[in-house]
């Protein structure tokens, strides 16, 4: 399975090929994590990550580890797009 990718932090590498989103909401699908965001434009969007990597980009949120990490701001781009 194809991974999107996902970053806490705006990333310093073609930064042209990143979209920028709000986490609406973290659910797990079939052993995966499934991070809805919404976009500038008030779309919303589906990035299907795994778990160890969900644990990472939220320990990097600037967020307490008791808080939610919806509504803070991510990075991303999706599986076998440019943008």
């Amino acid at each position: 399975m194809k991974h999107d990718r996902i970053h806490a932090r705006e990333p310093t590498h073609h930064g042209d090929r990143w979209s920028v989103g709000t986490i609406q909401r973290l659910d797990e699908r079939d052993g995966h994590c499934v991070v809805t965001v919404e976009t500038d434009g008030g779309d919303t969007v589906e990035l299907v990550v795994t778990v160890a990597i969900r644990d990472l980009f939220v320990s990097r949120l600037e967020v307490d580890s008791h808080e939610s990490p919806v509504g803070e701001t991510v990075w991303y781009r999706r599986r076998g797009s440019q943008s």
